[in-house]
């Protein structure tokens, strides 16, 4: 019966496999032939090449697909990536610096009444409804073994807790210690979760299934970044199969046009946020809508902050965050010689000179967000190679490349940096073993994975409990020794003095106060 209903909406030229369970309907020949003209223009009409092929579902979808591309912009796009401007031999080589000490500050060496401050007016802040959370969790764990969200995995902690469920909580909690200091209720912080086209619906149903782990659900809204066709190596846009283009999520850099197509930035200025943090979902140490963090950026009067851990050697491959031709900017690893990441501090000489690792966790003032249109088209797009299955447009079979066969185009979240003078930036350095342990790795890899990313949770829960006197007995291994102290009960170590004549047996959860 379905398929004999199915065959009469074909002929109908409709179909009832909408997404949203509305028939789709196939273009008219007027519209198909816009759009056909406008690729032919491009030199990218062969994505039509099936096109006559295609029941009127497949039809609708390709056509709706290729519509929300513009191919001539795609074509810039892409030579612009593939053909990079080239550095002449008269070019002055890059001149890299620190960012300068007044855009800066330590948690390592900073003074404990301005630590307190931020903390305070950070607080404030959010007491006032003026600080946002936005979350680039558009990840898949599919090298942790997983085709779910990565915000979904369990990494292995005594409650369970995915990173989304550990992270919610944290929120939570900053609301709670807003209400505390300012005497109000009912406070809010709103959480921005952007996801990609595989990531979104499974994101939405697990935050549904979970009940928005305890926050308030008009408080959280779930948005999907944009995709960018796949290229062949010549910048032809290649096709999965005869009825779909080969996209890719756009990278992390596409926050910043989401933000607009999603309506993110109309709701942030129907609530009057004022001071944004954004972080990646992986980092299961994040400390989300740091008042600390947030007070710092907004006592400099800055468009956009940045957390950065100590680099641990010149030889760690991780990207700096400094001064480049007398901007704020980012530079990679592999980009610096060997006598730039061993020179040292002059000042400090048992410090490298170049030590502030990127770890993707900013801070924006909404002033900057609303200037979005003004720069986004200005963000470079970079060349990632890969292995993308493929349509053969001459045979119509379906390929499958054993080495890269062609690319995605990205933006970085840090290429806005270079269009902010140093003025507006600024810089806080953490530790990091208290901020930073990213999850990227399958399990047994030792580094950078689910149990790395538990016992640094554990470690740190084990250090809250012995500064307040506490003590952690444990009969079994190293991996035993940790305590997860649950971000309801303290979000960096405060209000744990009820442990301070308790010994505690590890490996233990403290989930409240009792």
């Amino acid at each position: 019966m379905a398929s004999t209903f199915n065959t009469i909406l074909d002929k109908l030229h409709l179909t009832s496999r909408d997404d949203d369970g509305v028939p789709a309907k196939e273009p008219t020949q007027e519209e198909l032939k816009e759009l056909q003209d406008k690729y032919t223009e491009a030199g990218q009409d062969h994505v039509f090449t099936f096109y006559e092929g295609l029941s009127t579902a497949e039809k609708a979808g390709l056509f709706e697909r290729l519509k929300s591309f513009d191919p001539n912009y795609i074509n810039e796009i892409a030579n612009k990536a593939l053909h990079p401007a080239q550095r002449s031999d008269e070019s002055p080589e890059d001149e890299l610096e620190p960012l300068p000490e007044a855009a800066t500050a330590s948690i390592l060496d900073s003074k404990d009444e301005d630590i307190q401050s931020w903390y305070t007016s950070g607080l404030e802040y959010v007491s006032k409804g003026q600080v946002a959370v936005v979350l680039m969790a558009g990840g898949q764990g599919t090298r942790l073994g997983s085709s779910d969200p990565k915000g979904c995995f369990d990494i292995g902690l005594p409650s369970r807790k995915s990173l989304f469920h550990i992270q919610a909580e944290r929120i939570w909690k900053v609301q709670q210690l807003a209400e505390k200091q300012s005497g109000k209720k009912d406070i809010f912080i709103p959480w921005y979760v952007m996801t990609s086209g595989p990531t979104r619906r499974a994101t939405e149903q697990y935050f549904e299934k979970n009940n928005y782990f305890g926050l308030q659900k008009d408080s959280i809204l779930i948005f999907e970044q944009g995709v960018l066709p796949c290229l062949s190596n010549d910048g032809k846009i290649l096709l999965e199969s005869k009825a779909k283009v080969a996209v890719a999520p756009d990278g992390n850099g596409g926050i910043y046009q989401a933000l607009l197509t999603s309506n993110v930035r109309t709701d942030m200025r129907k609530r009057g946020i004022q001071h944004i943090h954004a972080y990646c979902v992986d980092n299961c140490l994040v400390k989300v809508a740091d008042p600390v963090f947030i007070g710092f950026a907004a006592s400099k009067d800055v468009d956009i902050a940045t957390k950065v851990v100590r680099k641990r050697n010149a030889k760690e491959p991780v990207g700096l965050i400094l001064q480049k031709n007398g901007k704020p900017d980012v530079v990679e690893y592999s980009e610096i010689d060997d006598a730039t990441a061993e020179a040292k501090d002059s000042k400090h000489p048992d410090l490298l000179k170049f030590r502030a690792a990127n770890i993707v966790n900013h801070y924006y003032s909404f002033r900057f967000l609303e200037s979005i249109e003004d720069w986004a088209h200005k963000l470079p797009h970079h060349v990632a190679r890969k292995k993308i299955p493929h349509v053969d447009i001459e045979k119509g079979e379906t390929v499958k490349p054993d080495k890269p066969n062609g690319i995605k185009l990205e933006q970085f979240v840090f290429d806005v940096f270079p269009l902010l003078s140093l003025e507006k930036f600024a810089c806080m350095e953490v530790k990091r073993e208290d901020e930073f342990s990213p999850l990227k790795n399958a399990k047994g890899t030792g580094e950078d994975d689910p149990d790395t990313s538990k016992q640094d949770i554990l470690n740190q829960g084990r250090r809250w409990v012995q500064n307040v006197g506490g003590i952690v007995e444990s009969e079994g291994s190293a991996e035993e020794t940790g305590v997860e102290i649950s971000p309801l009960v303290s979000y960096g170590g405060e209000g744990l003095e009820f442990l301070s004549t308790r010994t505690i047996k590890a490996p233990a959860v403290v989930e409240k106060e009792d």
